[in-house]
């Protein structure tokens, strides 16, 4: 603070400090005197009316035409000052044709044109509104004669509605429906599409919501298994439905008949993982446990259902790391991570 507070005070005494004192010149006022001053007037008065006399004589000069003595002169010349006073006396609008012929010299034996090959500008003058209304006439002329553009439609394709198009475009009417809470509507369309195709987006859009109102017999009429056998979004949809209907060896064998690679449908095998565990069937829900954490180990509750799987088996040691790994890592529930704590507590590693 001292180092600034000295900087401040001597910035002060550098504003402060008066400027150094130079010699005072008095200004010395010229002696009056009136006789010079008339004596300049005057001069500078005939100066003037000289210069004004001087310009009007020079542009009287240059308005008359200048007088050229010329011997002989030669084709070249003459050519050159004809094509000169023909480019003068043309009219704005007509295009120059001759110019760079007429710029060229002819042979020696050439005689410069007769007068009356040089247009008056009077004539040239009356004739400039004929030429202009014949380049017109023309341009009209040609302007009627040429076709209209038409539009190419050679680089526009029509795409047909495809069936998966339409199924796409009527799901997303169905989610509105359901969401205004209007599923009779819902099943109403439907049933209209399924006429035509499988429709299995708007499939799985209606037995959803019917699942989730607590329907699950109404959701499994719109999953029948030669539709469902293709598309594993409508198995998993069927199997949680035969789960809430209390089938659940159905729900196991429906999600076992064809189980889609793990990368593409990870929901898939977490299902059938703790279906297999409620059937008793641990070593091969640890499996799928370990298929699922291989592929992504940053899940928590993938790592607690394959403590318990391991737990049922009696494999204690590999269950209770299993837990401490779940444990570890963030966004296990909050009843989950109780259930944890107390498999680690009675595991021993807590």
């Amino acid at each position: 603070m001292s180092l600034l507070n000295e900087a401040l005070r001597a910035a002060e005494q550098r504003q402060n400090r008066p400027a150094a004192t130079s010699a005072y010149v008095g200004e010395q006022q010229p002696p009056h005197n009136g006789k010079p001053l008339l004596l300049i007037a005057v001069v500078m008065w005939v100066l003037l009316i000289a210069v004004m006399g001087g310009y009007w004589m020079l542009a009287d000069s240059s308005s008359a035409e200048p007088l050229v003595v010329e011997s002989e002169p030669t084709p070249n010349h003459r050519i050159q000052r004809t094509a000169a006073i023909a480019v003068d006396q043309r009219p704005e609008n007509e295009p120059v044709k001759a110019l760079a012929s007429a710029s060229q010299p002819e042979p020696s034996a050439a005689r410069s044109p007769p007068a009356s090959a040089v247009p008056s500008p009077s004539s040239t003058a009356q004739e400039a509104p004929a030429r202009q209304k014949t380049i017109a006439a023309k341009i009209a002329v040609k302007a009627e004669e040429t076709p209209p553009e038409e539009v190419s439609t050679a680089g526009v394709k029509y795409v047909p509605e495809t069936p998966a198009v339409a199924d796409r475009s009527r799901a997303r009417k169905l989610e509105r429906l359901v969401a205004q809470g209007n599923i009779t509507a819902a099943e109403r369309g439907l049933a209209a599409l399924t006429q035509v195709q499988t429709a299995p987006r708007s499939r799985y859009v209606v037995a959803r919501a019917l699942l989730v109102d607590g329907k699950p017999n109404q959701a499994l009429g719109w999953l029948p298994e030669d539709v469902t056998a293709e598309y594993s979004r409508l198995r998993l949809l069927k199997a949680r439905a035969l789960h809430a209907n209390n089938d659940l060896a159905t729900a196991v064998d429906t999600l076992n008949s064809n189980l889609p690679p793990v990368q593409d449908h990870a929901e898939y095998r977490v299902t059938l993982a703790t279906l297999l565990q409620q059937q008793g069937e641990n070593t091969k829900a640890a499996r799928y446990w370990a298929e699922l954490i291989a592929w992504d180990d940053s899940q928590a509750p993938w790592w607690v259902g394959l403590a318990i799987s391991l737990e049922a088996q009696g494999e204690r040691a590999d269950a209770a790391t299993a837990y401490r790994q779940a444990a570890e890592l963030p966004g296990l529930p909050r009843s989950l991570a109780d259930y944890v704590r107390q498999r680690l507590q009675a595991l021993g590693a807590g």
